[in-house]
């Protein structure tokens, strides 16, 4: 990390600190100068110097739009005391530093702000505010209270489709601010066309959620910072994937291939595929709110115990309700081709609801994502319709918590837990099997340094410990199309200070001819709630 960004940034806000008291009295020698030298308190000084409405203070709160409106604060600082050439408008915004030290050390008087009433703008210089303006309020708009948001992959398939444009509500749970706040506006985490970063890595602030309206609850449709997003391959075609998973692939093949002998030391495995990974494609670190953001449905809450048995969700060992619209993988046998596309063709399906297709005896085999009502549909179609087993993804430490172990070796994603889910304030005892379920958890996303001693002793930031208390809630998040959707059940827990917002309207939606058969727009999901 270089040092220049925060070199520049510290000195500008102490020009700032030290040029507003001068301003501030020479505006009225009887002001409380003494505003202008408390950071954060300044902005309210300046803000009356040039005559301009105190909320301007939440716009600098929105990542880009504050780079913007600073900069307009500058100009706007040198024109109220006079400074109202091109030449200077010029280096008040783009040279801030020489700028506010050069008004420091003049004698220039306020005058306040331009009076435009008797002198009409240039058309330039119209469009030019009106453009900053409509910027301001849009990127406010985004980060504060709602954002769009696209559907990209069929793992909400049967309730929210490839296709679908929804928009988010950031004040459901409460809008977060920005960790990163020098970035690029209404861009999320790379410039459009490439992978290079839209924003600042060098300077973070510590999370920070206002109030909301409401707490996540069951079946919330949720859009969150993917928890294993927090590298990235730079490669357009890995990048939004789990990086833990493609670098635990890569060491299993370093491995021989084999599952066990990669467990017998992972960590020799992975080191050696981070190391090939770091030269090509590149790794990249990406801070919490950049991360790649998902879409999935909250079933679990906090300090709920989940499990699956037999591709039915159970919560605290009690088995509940699925959402409308949920599918699973069947294998669909039909007498040959043409009754495969009639029923293709009388349930509505699509492309992307169809899986490998192979001929078999009774005449041909298809692998299908389907609801219920389409299950007891298409039985009155087919010769055979079998649910797809997962029995084959066991062992292959695809499922959370992604270790060699024999509980966890037998489930998948039909057969898997119970896992309790962590809650603010929960104290759990640190045995050997929930260090392995919470290890991430309190090394990643409550920041503290967990080691485990050969024998068996746990060490918590240098010190043993056998219990552990969860400072943050954890959430277990499922997609509705359960047998095509990477979820919880193979990276773990959401953190509450992942959740981005929830899904409330789908706005706009449209298919495509390579995933859905045809292009066209969905008519009857326009203007559609999500449920």
């Amino acid at each position: 990390m270089t040092l220049i960004p925060w070199i520049l940034l510290i000195l500008a806000v102490a020009l700032q600190l030290v040029t507003l008291p001068a301003l501030i009295l020479r505006k009225d020698s009887n002001a409380a100068a003494w505003r202008g030298f408390i950071p954060g308190l300044h902005f309210l000084s300046w803000l009356e110097l040039i005559q301009r409405p105190w909320y301007w203070i939440i716009f600098l709160l929105v990542p880009g739009i504050n780079l913007l409106l600073l900069t307009v604060m500058h100009v706007e600082l040198g024109l109220a005391f006079g400074r109202r050439s091109l030449k200077d408008q010029w280096i008040m915004g783009a040279l801030p530093w020489w700028g506010l030290w050069e008004l420091r050390q003049s004698k220039d008087g306020w005058i306040g702000k331009r009076d435009w009433s008797k002198t009409r703008k240039s058309t330039v210089r119209e469009w030019s505010e009106a453009l900053i303006w409509a910027t301001v309020v849009a990127g406010s708009l985004r980060m504060l209270i709602v954002e769009p948001f696209t559907i990209p992959t069929p793992s909400m398939e049967g309730s929210m489709l490839v296709g679908d444009y929804l928009i988010v509500s950031k004040t459901s749970y409460g809008p977060k601010l920005p960790r990163t706040p020098f970035t690029l506006p209404f861009v999320h985490n790379a410039l459009p066309g490439g992978l290079t970063p839209s924003y600042t890595s060098w300077f973070s602030l510590p999370n920070l959620r206002l109030p909301g309206f409401r707490n996540v609850e069951r079946y919330d449709a949720v859009v969150f910072s993917f928890p294993h997003g927090d590298t990235v391959y730079v490669d357009p075609n890995l990048v939004g994937h789990d990086y833990y998973a493609l670098l635990r692939r890569d060491g299993i093949g370093r491995a021989g291939g084999d599952v066990q002998t990669f467990s017998l030391n992972p960590d020799r495995y992975m080191d050696e595929a981070r190391a090939k990974a770091s030269k090509n494609p590149g790794l990249r670190a990406r801070p919490l709110d950049k991360m790649e953001n998902y879409v999935k449905r909250c079933v679990g809450l906090p300090g709920e115990t989940v499990s699956v048995i037999e591709g039915q969700l159970h919560i605290n060992g009690e088995a509940v309700s699925n959402p409308e619209g949920l599918q699973m993988e069947y294998r669909v046998t039909f007498a040959n081709q043409a009754e495969a596309k009639s029923a293709f063709r009388k349930l509505k399906l699509t492309n992307l609801d169809l899986g490998p297709v192979s001929a078999v005896p009774e005449g041909l085999a298809a692998v299908m994502a389907l609801t219920e009502s389409e299950v007891a549909a298409i039985r009155t179609l087919a010769a055979k319709v079998e649910p797809m087993s997962n029995a084959h993804r066991r062992g292959r430490l695809e499922m959370f918590p992604n270790v060699w172990d024999e509980e966890f070796n037998l489930w998948d994603p039909d057969n898997f837990g119970p896992v309790m889910l962590p809650k603010k304030g929960n104290t759990i005892e640190l045995t050997e099997r929930n260090v392995k379920l919470y290890r991430r958890w309190i090394g990643a996303y409550e920041h503290h340094n967990l080691v485990v001693l050969p024998n068996g002793q746990v060490i918590i930031d240098g010190k043993p410990e056998t219990e552990y208390t969860f400072g943050m809630d954890g959430y277990w998040m499922m997609g509705d199309n359960r047998h095509r959707s990477a979820d919880s059940r193979m990276w773990g827990f959401v953190p509450e200070d992942h959740i981005v917002g929830r899904a409330t309207l789908t706005w706009f939606s449209k298919q495509n001819s390579a995933q859905h058969g045809e292009s066209k727009i969905r008519w009857d999901r326009v203007l559609r709630p999500v449920e």
